[in-house]
């Protein structure tokens, strides 16, 4: 039975999800944009039996806390400390880190600042090098380099029902394994009010991850945790040749190109399951 609570982080409610024996081996798995705690449902019931997997919402998406950007500083460095201070509230002392898409920059933070804390770690269409950037970030670039230019163009790229539906399509010819309640949902958590406020706040400040990307790829490659990458082939925003770049980085990581897009577990919860079962044991 999967169990939905919240717990308090600096006068923050955070909502989540966990299911498992509380004894057993945690996973600990951070979302991405702009999904919620909700895209891991697919795992927390097919992994309970043996790990505790806990999932939360960050600061701003699904149930946690999204207080307006006047007055909670959205960026990857203050979500990151909001996810270690849940961490501390939960007593968690050792888990493996499962990031997608925003839980990576999300995590790489958290792991560089606890490393003791990491068992091992999961990446699923998470980005720690420029090369894994698609023709979609052009947009996403210049948003950076001119914001009040080009916002109008990023909010279609980014926050439009096209943008959101094609998150999760990417490349996929066979499109009629998707639920449409994938996007539809997303998009209508988007339009809540304050929402466009507060993920163009934050992805202004995604360029901050990618002059951390170095930094992390060095981590990688002194640290050498044991990794699997599960990456969904047919994702439009971030380029399949990203999960080579992590074996370069890691070369006894253990890499599975799914037939899936951005959201893998759209499509392939029961692969997924299976190579992480695999890898955790």
């Amino acid at each position: 039975m999967t169990r939905y609570r919240t717990l308090k982080v600096d006068d923050l409610e955070i909502l989540y999800r966990e299911s498992g024996p509380a004894d057993a081996p945690a996973l600990l798995l951070l979302h991405g944009f702009p999904s919620s705690s909700r895209m891991y449902e697919p795992l927390l019931g097919r992994l309970a039996d043996q790990w505790r997997l806990i999932a939360p919402d960050l600061p701003g998406f699904g149930h946690s806390s999204a207080p307006a950007p006047t007055g909670f500083a959205y960026t990857f460095d203050r979500l990151a400390e909001v996810m270690n201070g849940f961490v501390d509230t939960l007593g968690l002392q050792r888990y493996t880190l499962f990031v997608q898409d925003y839980g990576g920059p999300v995590g790489f933070r958290m792991a560089m600042a606890h490393p003791e804390r990491l068992e091992a770690l999961i990446i699923q269409n998470a980005v720690a090098h420029e090369s894994g950037l698609g023709p979609l970030w052009r947009t996403r670039r210049a948003f950076w380099a001119d914001r009040a230019t080009h916002e109008p163009a990023l909010r279609e790229n980014f926050l439009s029902l096209a943008a959101t539906r094609a998150r999760h399509l990417g490349h996929d010819p066979a499109t009629d394994r998707y639920d449409p309640d994938l996007w539809t949902d997303e998009y209508a958590f988007l339009n809540r009010p304050g929402q466009a406020e507060i993920q163009l706040e934050l992805f202004y400040d995604y360029r901050t991850n990618l002059a951390a990307y170095p930094v992390w790829q060095q981590w990688l490659r002194t640290r050498r945790p044991r990794t699997l990458v599960l990456w969904g082939r047919h994702d439009a925003s971030f380029r399949a040749r990203e999960a080579d770049s992590y074996r370069a980085d890691l070369p006894d990581a253990e890499v599975h190109l799914l037939d899936g897009g951005h959201f893998v577990l759209d499509t392939c919860a029961d692969e997924a399951a299976q190579r992480i079962r695999a890898f955790l044991t």
